[in-house]
Formats: structure tokens, C-alpha cells, sequence
């Protein structure tokens, strides 16, 4: 009984547990800042069990609703937990804990004077993923949207140099993002006087042709492609991935982008609904277009850089593309289920990627993509994953970006939209094209001048703690591929049917 009523207050538990543990990682720094990343990692832990069992609740017993300060919405704040966060969740969480073990290494040789404040402000940014995902209130997802966009100005700055403009240039851009945002929420309060969502999705319909509401669907639009850098405002972004220090990086491309995506397609599903979408603001198509003209503007781009983590960068701004297609293809049985599969896939596959860039700096100072020869053999393991989750970002079976893509594929065929078949395509090819140049030089390419079975490569791998993270990742892009391909009933997959359902507005049994 007293395990049942204490998780009823798992939904506030896995934000205070980790708003508390920034406070105690601060104080406890200041005595031996040895014992910070312990305290992050027993609480990042903590809320990993604590988003699975959330999860197995939602599966089980539907809904989750919980009463801050036991005041009944909308007057009080509320969280409100489905499939769909339960699902993100999990996700952010997972890549979060990764994080934190590969940040040991990587933040003691890039920031090794700073360890404890990049602790406090990563613990805080954590503190804003979660409750961004689980709050069930308007208001209270952009207190967490910047609580979370601070922390990342902040994480992204430490690193000095290049990064202060990079960081300043975000802060600029996430400002607007939020400015936008958060003219929507006050247009849909002046109109409506209610700030929880599920009651505003009740409210608006009598005011969909209201064009206070119309613009307040516009402004929230706006804002949340900033924050999720879709094409073309993805322009801090590049920047941002590449001068950030290597874990910095890792959370923020592979778990904050997920949010931001999250919170994009909450607002635009479960606040305005799809009959809005469909009826008074139709800009599905619209969306759809500006999402394939991303995906094949961000792989021409990629492909014209030599750091790889600027390659990184410019390829998100491709895989984003590919999220906000599904969401645009919504209407069809595969849309909305590719976006929700390739926010997983883009997580597993680019925080691999982007730990497999930090670990080759870490051990070999190298970010031009022209020196990575040999690198297969000096560091076999993390190019291994390196390979793996390139493989999934091009498409290939079987690779969870193979199962993505062919929904997304699947979906535009049913849409009757060939422009977009053909944009997978071609996007398919370019990625090929700048992940094989990666993968040519670390396997195939030896040193101008060297013969072959000369000056043989001693093998100098990367920290187990950073290329243990990389591995697990790279390992998953092959896993979960194989389960839905042999029709496995792993809880996974129904849990994205179940969102998918959730979010169209179908009442879920």
C-alpha cells in the first residue's frame, strides 16, 4: 500500500529528485568535487526507474493525472502522462545516464576546472527535460522550455573561445523561440482564461475561427521550430553542436532536440487538435514541404564539411526534417508512427555518433575528417559504433533507420506523395555519400606514402567508460530493428501505436 500511494508522486518525483540533486551536487562539490558525478549518476539512476515504472503504469492502468499541490485543473498545474511522454521519457532519460558516464573522461581533459558547475547546470538541464515532457499545463512547459535553454547556454559557453558566440548566438535565437512561444500561450489565455491543456483542447473548438486563436497556433509554430532547429531556423544550431564540449553536445543533439520535437508535437496535436489543422489552418502540406526541403538541404550541407562534428550538426538538421515530415503526413496510417520511431532512432544513432566525435578527439586531437586514416585500426571499437550507427542513418537493414525510413516511405506512398518518396530516396543516397567518406577514411585509406603492412597501427582506444556508452548505443540501432522486423511483441512497439493513437485523438481502451 505504502509503494502504491508513494508512486502515485512518481510524475513530481523524477523533476524534484533531480532539482534537489543539483543543490546537493553544488554543496557537495564544494567539499570534494570527486563526489559529483556519483550524485548525478545515483540520480539520473533514480529517474530512469522511476520513468519505467511510470511507463508500466501508463501501459497497465491508461493515464496517469497528477495534482500539484492538490489543486484540480485548470487552476492548479497538473501533469499529465500518456504513452507518448512515457515513451520520451524513457528515451531522454536512457540518453541522459550515457551521458553522465561518458562526461567523466570527456569534462576532466576539456574542463577539468569546472567540473563541479558543469554538474550543477547539467543536472539542471535534466531538471527542464523532464518536466517539459510531463507537464500537463502551457505555461508551465515554457518555465521548463527555459530552465532548460539557460542550462544549455550555459553548458555550451564553458567551453570558452568559438563557443561564447555560438552560445551567444543561441541565446538570441532561443529567446525568440521563446518570445514566439510564449505569445502563443498569452493569445490563447486571453481567449480562452484556461492554461491546462486538456482543457484548452475542450475550449478552443467554438474558437477555431478566431483568429487570435489562428495566430496563436502560428506564434507556437514558429517557436518551437526554432528551438528544434527545423530548416530554416536551424542557424544556431551548427555552431552550437560543434564548439560544445563533446558531452554537451551528445545531450543536447540526441536528448534537448527530442524535447523540443515533443513539445512541437504535443501543442500541435493534443492542444489544437487535428480537425484545427485539417480545417482552419491547413498547413500539413505546407509543413511537409519545408521538412523535405531540410532533409535535402541538410545533407548537401553536410556532405561540404570536413569536421565531423560539424557533419553531425548538419545532418541533424536532415533527421530533424524526416520527424516533421511523419508529422506532417499524420493523416496516413504510417506518418505519425515513422516520427515517433525516428525520435528514437535519431537518439540511439546520433548520440553514438556524436560520442564516437568526442572519443576521436579525446584520444587523438583529430576533428578533420581528412586525418582519420587508420583510425579503424587504432581505435577499432569506437569506429565499430561509429559504423553501426552510420549505417542506421543512411537506412540499412538492419538498422532501426532502415524501419523509419520505410514507414516514412510507406506513408508518402499512401499520401500519393512521390515528391516525398523521392526526397527519402535521394536523401538516402547523400547520406551514403558523407558517411562513406568517414568510414573510407578509418578503414580503407593509409597515409600518403605509407606502403602496405608498414609501420603496423597500435591499437589506443578511448576510455572504456567513453566507449562503452557509444557501444551500447550502436548496439540498440541493430537490436530494436530486429525485433520489429521478426514481429516481436516487445512492449516497445505498442507503446508507439498507443501514442500514435493518442495523439489523433482516438479514445485509447
Amino acid at each position: 500500500m505504502v509503494t502504491l500511494l508513494l508512486a502515485d508522486h512518481f510524475p513530481v518525483l523524477v523533476i524534484v529528485i533531480s532539482l534537489l540533486s543539483a543543490f546537493t551536487i553544488l554543496v557537495a562539490g564544494w567539499w570534494n568535487k570527486k563526489t559529483c558525478l556519483p550524485i548525478s549518476l545515483a540520480t539520473i539512476s533514480v529517474q530512469l526507474l522511476l520513468a519505467f515504472f511510470i511507463l508500466h503504469q501508463v501501459v497497465t492502468r491508461g493515464t496517469i493525472h497528477y495534482w500539484l499541490g492538490g489543486w484540480a485543473p485548470p487552476w492548479g498545474i497538473e501533469y499529465v502522462i500518456d504513452a507518448f511522454n512515457a515513451y520520451v521519457l524513457v528515451i531522454v532519460l536512457f540518453i541522459c545516464l550515457l551521458t553522465a558516464i561518458y562526461a567523466k573522461r570527456s569534462i576532466e581533459r576539456e574542463q577539468p576546472h569546472k567540473t563541479v558547475p558543469f554538474y550543477v547546470v547539467f543536472q539542471l538541464l535534466i531538471t527542464g527535460l523532464c518536466g517539459i515532457t510531463v507537464t500537463g499545463d502551457i505555461f508551465n512547459l515554457y518555465v521548463f522550455l527555459e530552465i532548460t535553454s539557460l542550462a544549455a547556454y550555459a553548458l555550451i559557453a564553458v567551453a570558452g573561445g568559438r563557443a561564447l558566440k555560438a552560445s551567444y548566438n543561441y541565446v538570441i535565437m532561443g529567446s525568440i523561440g521563446a518570445c514566439f512561444y510564449l505569445l502563443g500561450v498569452g493569445f490563447l489565455y486571453a481567449v480562452t482564461g484556461s492554461l491546462n491543456m486538456a482543457d484548452l483542447s475542450y475550449l478552443l473548438p467554438p474558437l477555431y475561427e478566431n483568429k487570435v486563436v489562428q495566430a496563436a497556433f502560428v506564434f507556437f509554430v514558429v517557436g518551437m521550430s526554432i528551438k528544434m532547429a527545423l530548416f530554416p531556423l536551424h542557424i544556431w544550431q551548427p555552431d552550437a553542436y560543434t564548439y560544445a564540449p563533446s558531452a554537451v553536445t551528445v545531450i543536447i543533439a540526441a536528448a534537448m532536440s527530442k524535447v523540443s520535437i515533443y513539445a512541437f508535437i504535443r501543442v500541435f496535436f493534443s492542444v489544437f487538435t487535428t480537425d484545427f489543422i485539417e480545417i482552419y489552418v491547413p498547413i500539413a502540406t505546407a509543413i511537409s514541404w519545408i521538412a523535405a526541403i531540410a532533409i535535402i538541404v541538410g545533407s548537401l550541407i553536410a556532405i561540404m564539411q570536413t569536421n565531423l562534428k560539424r557533419m553531425l550538426a548538419y545532418s541533424s538538421v536532415s533527421q530533424i526534417g524526416y520527424i516533421v515530415l511523419g508529422v506532417g503526413l499524420y493523416s496516413t496510417q504510417w506518418g505519425l508512427y515513422g516520427a515517433l520511431m525516428h525520435i528514437l532512432n535519431h537518439a540511439i544513432t546520433k548520440g553514438c555518433l556524436f560520442l564516437v566525435a568526442g572519443a576521436i578527439i579525446y584520444r587523438t586531437g583529430l576533428w578533420n575528417i581528412r586525418d582519420f586514416e587508420g583510425l579503424g585500426k587504432k581505435m577499432p571499437y569506437t569506429c565499430a559504433a561509429f559504423t553501426i550507427a552510420a549505417l542506421s542513418m543512411i537506412g540499412v537493414p538492419p538498422t532501426v533507420g532502415f524501419i523509419t525510413k520505410l514507414c516514412l516511405l510507406a506513408a508518402s506512398l499512401e499520401a500519393v506523395e512521390y515528391g516525398f518518396v523521392a526526397v527519402i530516396l535521394a536523401s538516402t543516397l547523400l547520406n551514403l555519400v558523407y558517411f562513406w567518406r568517414v568510414i573510407e577514411r578509418m578503414y580503407f585509406v593509409r597515409k600518403e606514402g605509407e606502403e602496405e603492412g608498414e609501420n603496423e597501427i597500435k591499437k589506443d582506444e578511448a576510455p572504456v567508460s567513453m566507449v562503452l556508452p557509444a557501444l551500447i548505443l550502436g548496439s540498440l540501432c541493430i537490436i530494436i530493428a530486429i525485433l520489429w522486423l521478426a514481429g516481436e511483441k516487445a512492449p516497445l512497439f505498442p507503446i508507439v501505436e498507443q501514442a500514435v493513437t493518442t495523439l489523433k485523438g482516438v479514445v485509447v481502451p
